[in-house]
């Protein structure tokens, strides 16, 4: 697993309000098989806070301003949950741009939680098979989603988990859905995927 995904660059988007161990864990993981990450974010600071259970908990560097994010230059996608993090983004136009991005190129996309919203605004989500925290049932239903309730399912470079304690399933199944899909073509991405 420790070389599976040299030579692949994974975006992580996200702002202020993230679950803290949903963003570190899928990161550790990918960069672990080998895997160059960066945090991208449309945050002004340069890094965001993050929530465990009921409070703020740790933050995380940004690697890339979302203004300065080019999908087209990544591999695969990875939108970690909390409630405030992805319902901030599903309000910025460029973020679900950037989401957008991925999903119409067919790149790998893995989601925890509350991060299927994001894809839902996006326009990806009809037609596929997904879970997630069980109050999205609904949104991602009436979106055209087939919702069940398991600790991960993939569909077709989908991958969605529901809450924390599918973590350890979520990165193995990331890893090797993202580790299956080609790379994206393009110029080169320095240290953690940021531009050189």
């Amino acid at each position: 697993m420790a070389e599976q995904l040299n030579g692949k660059k994974v975006a992580i988007l996200a702002t202020h309000g993230f679950e803290f161990d949903e963003l570190v864990s899928p990161k550790t993981a990918l960069e672990k098989a080998g895997a160059s990450t960066a945090v991208v974010s449309p945050a002004n600071e340069q890094r965001i806070k993050g929530w465990k259970g009921k409070e703020w908990s740790g933050d995380v560097a940004v690697d890339l301003k979302l203004e300065a994010a080019d999908p087209s230059r990544f591999d695969a996608l990875v939108l970690p949950g909390g409630v405030m993090n992805p319902d901030n983004l599903r309000l910025e136009p460029r973020a679900i741009a950037f989401v957008r991005a991925f999903a119409e190129a067919g790149k790998p996309i893995a989601a925890i939680c509350h991060g299927p919203w994001t894809l839902i605004n996006a326009g990806a989500v009809r037609g596929k098979k997904m879970t997630s925290w069980p109050s999205l049932r609904i949104d991602l239903t009436n979106a055209g989603a087939l919702w069940v309730d398991q600790e991960v399912v993939v569909d077709d470079g989908l991958v969605t988990s529901r809450n924390p304690g599918d973590l350890p399933a979520f990165n193995e199944r990331m890893t090797k859905e993202f580790a299956e899909r080609p790379r994206a073509p393009g110029g080169s991405l320095g240290k953690n995927g940021v531009s050189p």
